[in-house]
């Protein structure tokens, strides 16, 4: 037995796949807390594998490296410094699953199972790992540690088997996702499972962007009395080193860091740069590369990419055709010119001339109409997608929530790309996040103090200009009412009955339905982008394409 322990809580950005050097991240981070004096380093959920690796980890090859892995770190331990638990993909009797290992002493000492594997929203575990039994505790230098991953402190179960099998302390592994009310959620999680337990919990989480996911850790760890010790801070990596003692009462952490969390519309400027600056960067993309048209969607996109990966890696190109107004014009130079980004002017009229000539035989008869629109859209998309094949900038493309939802963006043209950081930002939500970055210029970005996004960007009509006087209010109703109906709709499921009676017109409800069925195939090719909200399309909700039930 012992009185005291030092816990090194290793908050870190693994990389899916990259077994290699997710290893040498933990074997770093475990060199930093030895020289620190700590007795145990604590990684997040399958930190050696990276999470989530989805179908990745069925490939035998794959947890191969991932067993030898976690043997090489096992045998690093043998050199009298802290004890590590890691997580790891492990196969046990023919079986795959999500593990955590307890390594000390050149071995491996002791290993857990997930119990609760979720199969929700954008979770899908028992597609790839078998459900493990039910845990007790570890003795790790003396103390019953109990190690629940995850979801097992969802439910009451697992804890609650663990405090009866005498757990004295808890560590929680964690790959939880960003999402705007999640730290709440997980602090009223916590404390629900001490009240029922009395043990008191550390819990371990990720940070960093994988595909449309992002990961905030926020790592904290709560006493027994409720009392916060420790709060880590969320979109950095960081190793904390907790000092624990056993008293009469049980183990208690010492008061620690206390860093302050951000919320609001902070958090969610900073998950979406932290989203955009991993995909490109773990792509080893060189840069990116986007149209900026004076409209403020491309704007925002301009600035979180130079906040996310510096303005020389940023390359913004105006794309002018003849309904291109001369403040869109302005506005762009001006725009590129605050963040500091390279900006070219390619005029599209050639291009957009070339193929009507092409079509003229074909179109011969017709009335002008939204295909002559879309052939401007789409000849955007074709020179941003030589600009990057050309140089190997990742294109990102710039269509919100609202747009993506409605149908509102032109497939193969401004839907052209590889990445979108603004895919699950409502468009109200995107003034407000425009605003907020002109007042402030958060910690961690690489791009500029003040204003990044001329006023008159963020002032003006939106429109596509695609057509003389065109605005978005031609099309669709307000942006107010559009995503106050679109969050009933996706965020909150809700009936066209219940909409109507919160005083929307039943026809224009109707409508926003209509359209949200019908641009699914959109969606389907659509490309990735950070999740921000509960129900971001793709991973969250999954509708067909092919869809006849409509909500009378």
């Amino acid at each position: 037995m012992t009185d005291k322990l030092c816990i090194a809580l290793a908050q870190l950005n693994p990389t899916v796949g990259d077994i290699a050097g997710n290893l040498k991240k933990a074997v770093e981070a475990r060199r930093k807390a030895s020289l620190a004096g700590a007795d145990l380093v604590v990684f997040s959920e399958l930190f050696l594998a990276g999470y989530p690796p989805e179908d990745l980890v069925l490939k035998p090859a794959f947890q191969r490296a991932a067993a030898e892995a976690v043997a090489e770190l096992a045998r690093q331990t043998a050199d009298g410094g802290p004890g590590v638990l890691i997580g790891a993909p492990w196969i046990e009797e023919g079986k795959l699953m999500n593990a955590v290992f307890y390594l000390d002493q050149g071995e491996i000492k002791g290993h857990r199972f997930k119990v609760h594997l979720p199969n929700y929203g954008v979770f899908d575990e028992p597609r790839v790992f078998q459900a493990g039994p039910m845990p007790g505790p570890m003795n790790i230098r003396g103390v019953r540690i109990g190690v629940p991953i995850c979801e097992d402190i969802w439910l009451t179960d697992v804890v609650e088997c663990l405090e009866e099998s005498g757990a004295e302390i808890l560590l929680v592994p964690n790959g939880s996702p960003y999402d705007a009310d999640k730290f709440d959620m997980r602090a009223q999680l916590v404390v629900s499972r001490i009240r029922e337990s009395g043990l008191p919990l550390a819990y371990v989480n990720q940070i960093g962007g994988q595909d449309e996911l992002v990961f905030d850790g926020a790592s904290f760890v709560v006493n027994a009395d409720y009392s916060l010790a420790v709060q880590m801070p969320a979109w950095e990596e960081k190793i904390t080193i907790t000092d624990w003692s056993r008293s009469d009462a049980g183990w208690l952490c010492a008061p620690g860091e206390k860093a302050v969390v951000e919320e609001d519309l902070e958090s969610v400027y900073l998950a979406v740069v932290q989203g955009l600056r991993d995909y490109v960067g773990k792509n080893r993309f060189p840069g990116v590369v986007l149209g900026l048209s004076g409209g403020i969607d491309s704007a925002l996109v301009a600035a979180i990419a130079a906040d996310a990966l510096g303005p020389d890696k940023v390359h913004c190109i105006m794309l002018p055709y003849r309904y291109t107004s001369s403040e869109s014009l302005t506005d762009a130079e001006a725009c590129a010119k605050a963040i500091g980004v390279r900006y070219d002017v390619v005029p599209i009229e050639k291009p957009v001339a070339g193929f009507t000539d092409a079509l003229g035989k074909l179109f011969e008869g017709t009335q002008s109409d939204t295909t002559e629109e879309n052939l401007q859209s789409r000849t955007r998309g074709v020179i941003l997608m030589a600009v990057s094949n050309k140089f190997g900038a990742l294109v990102l493309t710039t269509g919100n929530k609202s747009e993506v939802s409605a149908g509102y963006a032109t497939l193969y043209g401004d839907m052209n790309g590889g990445y979108n950081p603004i895919k699950d930002l409502y468009k109200m939500k995107v003034f407000a996040l425009s605003r907020w970055r002109n007042a402030h210029r958060p910690k961690g970005c690489l791009g500029p103090d003040g204003i990044v996004i001329p006023e008159r960007i963020i002032t003006r009509p939106p429109s596509a200009e695609l057509r003389p006087d065109q605005k978005d209010e031609d099309s669709l109703p307000p942006y107010e009412m559009l995503d106050a109906i679109l969050e009933g709709l996706v965020e909150k499921e809700m009936s066209i009955r219940d909409i109507v009676a919160m005083g929307y017109d039943r026809a224009v409800v109707k409508r926003i339905e209509h359209l949200l069925y019908i641009s699914e195939y959109k969606r389907r090719q659509a490309a990735p982008g950070v999740k921000i909200t509960a129900r971001n399309f793709g991973r969250d909700r999954r509708y067909p394409i092919t869809n006849g039930f409509r909500d009378e």
